[in-house]
């Protein structure tokens, strides 16, 4: 019974919790870059450089053959997924970069001064009395 209760005490820790968020949030996050990336970035890309599409490029290193697929080198597969990463970590950066630009902003702002201590309060008030004699 130690294990369970160890395991739920585990699984029940504030870290624990955001982390599983960040990952899912994360998980779909990456669906959209890629999204993002397959059906409004890569197009152009691909007109530009005559309507080639990078995950359709490979090489044939061995051609089918007896009911055997052939083996190929998908090399446009490749640069696709270096596209997708590029993208996604420069998507993050900006995430980041904006989260701690709120950060910094928040920590501009004036704090209320701290107030005196003690000795201070009974100094201004001895003073305020002497002012009114």
């Amino acid at each position: 019974m130690g294990f369970l209760k160890e395991f739920k005490t585990f699984a029940m820790r504030g870290n624990v919790a955001d982390m599983a968020v960040g990952i899912i949030i994360g998980a779909a996050f990456g669906k959209i870059v890629s999204s993002a990336v397959a059906d409004v970035i890569m197009p152009p890309i691909g007109l530009l450089v005559g309507g080639v599409d990078f995950s359709g490029l490979a090489v044939t290193l061995k051609p089918a053959a007896d009911g055997v697929e052939a083996v190929t080198l998908n090399y446009g597969k490749f640069i696709q997924t270096i596209v997708d990463f590029t993208i996604i970590a420069f998507a993050i950066f900006l995430l980041i970069k904006g989260m701690n630009m709120l950060a910094r902003k928040e920590e501009e702002k004036p704090a209320a001064p701290p107030e005196p201590p003690e000795d201070v309060k009974v100094l201004r008030e001895i003073r305020d009395l002497l002012k009114e004699k």
